[in-house]
């Protein structure tokens, strides 16, 4: 069996390797276009700034020692330029020598990656892209010969904000254009707005709301008319399945621009298989086929395809999408569906969202992690959530992932039990809070209002309580709301408009007790989600 593999980073080195493991007879030749082959793409911008400071701990893998030990041959910078699906060859060209010849196979396997976003902007050609090894060489290269050390990126997603605070580590002064109103548009405004405000403690300017007009040799001129002093400029604004091989070759291609495959990988064509980037996913919440280009998924696909070329009976998983980003020691996590891709997709769902700390706030070091967990309000199914904080958020997140993937729903998360030592977690860890406060809006004890929605709830007529003390009311509060501290709530009942009052406090706990209190004596109350951190947050990040 001979067997040919276009690309050589995560899934089709995945492939490669997994199926040598499986059939030792098989004739696999491994065809990539860059210098490199089998590189960690994901640690380049750490490259730029030298937090990885050894160019070859990049490099996993060589030419030589796929050899050695897989008996794999793999060509770089070989271009495959055309599929030939019927004579079963390719033709490949290598861009050292030109030269040009065919090469024949009985599966074939597409792992082409994603390109960065083509932008219709005079002087883009300048713009910098970070997608391999080459480029993160020519990167530090622009950066040391640059006359002015200050750099636009055109983007503020993952790439985009992770060489940001890369490049503020060496010294460059660094302005991110984003077109969007937030950065890092997966998440929800109110979710992401700790990593903004730390962008920018740590000098990073962000301009949200505006593209770049033109690019000239030293300057990027914004749609507003503004004039961004640009050394070096880079191209972050997103990626898109390079499949253009597959479309050339008539192969089918998915409703998101992504090349269509089955629950096998395998594409149209079925002695074609394809994974990674370039290729769409199915949507376990949404039902819906879509786009994650994320490294664990195109390895995870990679060893399928190779399991399915050797005959075994397998099927791809469902995909949640689950990240997480770090910048100046804030991590931000997401899994499932975020609020804004529920409606979107026309989900119904509940929110809850949680304030609690890392571990144990008598222990030293103790650092907040702000929660958002949605669920179906029908049958407590979890659908997504995100999570933010200094420490600690990387677990949260991959515990729901876990949970949506075993079908766990909101009220199982009160009864998981976690790790638990004062410097590692709480007795009531973040998971379980998150389980308790979704528990009591899931069977109707506390009746919550999102921070969206309170002013429409105004508008209807309802009061707004803050139920904190004095003294947190004088240093920031919702503007006309009354306060009444939670402890004298009982003593001054004769103060509530009971037909239609929404109590809140800090992060939503003393407005849980407030609520009992008022929904004992009557009142139709409810509760504001996430309390004054969620609201005030909120409102931070509608001004940015």
């Amino acid at each position: 069996m001979k067997v040919v593999i276009i690309g050589g980073v995560a899934a089709g080195m995945s492939a490669a390797t997994r199926l040598r493991r499986l059939v030792e007879n098989a004739e696999i030749t491994v065809y990539e276009m860059a210098e490199h082959v089998s590189y960690a793409n994901c640690g380049l911008p750490y490259f730029v700034s030298d937090v990885i400071s050894k160019r070859e701990s990049l490099l996993l893998q060589t030419p030589e020692s796929l050899w050695a030990r897989f008996r794999i041959r793999v060509k770089v910078q070989s271009k495959v330029l055309k599929i030939n699906r019927d004579s079963k060859t390719v033709t490949v060209q290598n861009l050292a020598s030109g030269e040009t010849f065919e090469d024949s196979y009985d599966k074939l396997i597409i792992s082409t990656g994603a390109k960065p976003r083509a932008l219709a902007i005079e002087g883009i050609e300048r713009a910098l892209a970070l997608r391999n090894v080459t480029d993160a060489d020519n990167v530090k290269s622009a950066i040391e010969t640059a006359k002015h050390k200050s750099a636009v990126i055109l983007g503020a997603g993952f790439i985009g904000i992770e060489l940001a605070e890369n490049l503020r580590h060496i010294g460059v002064d660094v302005t991110i254009v984003q077109r969007g109103n937030s950065i890092l548009s997966q998440f929800d405004p109110e979710m992401i707005q700790l990593l903004h405000e730390r962008l920018v403690a740590n000098g990073v300017k962000i301009e949200l709301n505006v593209e770049a007009a033109s690019i000239s040799e030293t300057h990027v001129t914004l749609t507003d008319g503004r004039v961004l002093e640009a050394g070096v400029v880079f191209t972050a604004a997103g990626v898109d399945p390079d499949n253009q091989l597959a479309r050339d070759a008539g192969l089918k291609i998915g409703t998101t621009g992504g090349l269509w495959v089955d629950a096998q990988q395998r594409t149209s064509d079925p002695d074609i298989l394809a994974a990674g980037d370039a290729v769409e996913k199915h949507g376990v919440l949404t039902g819906d086929q879509t786009l994650i280009p994320l490294a664990n998924l195109a390895n995870r696909h990679g060893r399928l395809m190779a399991d399915v070329i050797a005959g075994r009976e397998v099927k791809a998983a469902d995909s949640l999408g689950t990240a997480i980003i770090g910048a100046f020691e804030v991590s931000a996590g997401i899994t499932g569906l975020s609020e804004k891709a529920a409606m979107r997709a026309g989900i119904a769902h509940s929110i809850v969202h949680t304030h609690p700390n890392n571990h144990a706030g008598y222990y030293p070091g103790a650092k907040r992690v702000s929660m958002k967990v949605l669920f179906d309000p029908e049958t407590g199914a979890l659908l997504g959530a995100q999570a933010i904080g200094e420490d600690g958020v990387d677990k949260r997140i991959d515990v729901i992932a876990t949970a949506i993937a075993g079908g766990l729903k909101i009220d199982d998360l009160m009864d998981l039990e976690l790790a638990y030592a004062p410097q590692f977690g709480s007795a009531k860890d973040v998971i379980n809070i998150a389980g308790y406060v979704g528990n009591n809006v899931f069977n109707g004890t506390t009746p919550t209002v999102q921070w969206h929605d309170l002013e429409a709830a105004r508008a209807a007529g309802a009061q707004v309580i803050d139920v904190r003390s004095p003294a947190e009311h004088a240093a920031g509060h919702i503007d006309g709301t009354l306060n009444i501290p939670v402890d004298d709530l009982r003593e001054r009942l004769s103060e509530v408009q009971f037909e239609n009052v929404v109590v809140y406090c800090a992060v939503g706990q003393r407005g849980h007790i407030a609520t009992q209190i008022l929904k004992a004596h009557g009142a139709n109350v409810r509760n504001l989600d996430g309390g004054y951190t969620t609201y005030s947050t909120a409102q931070a990040a509608l001004s940015n």
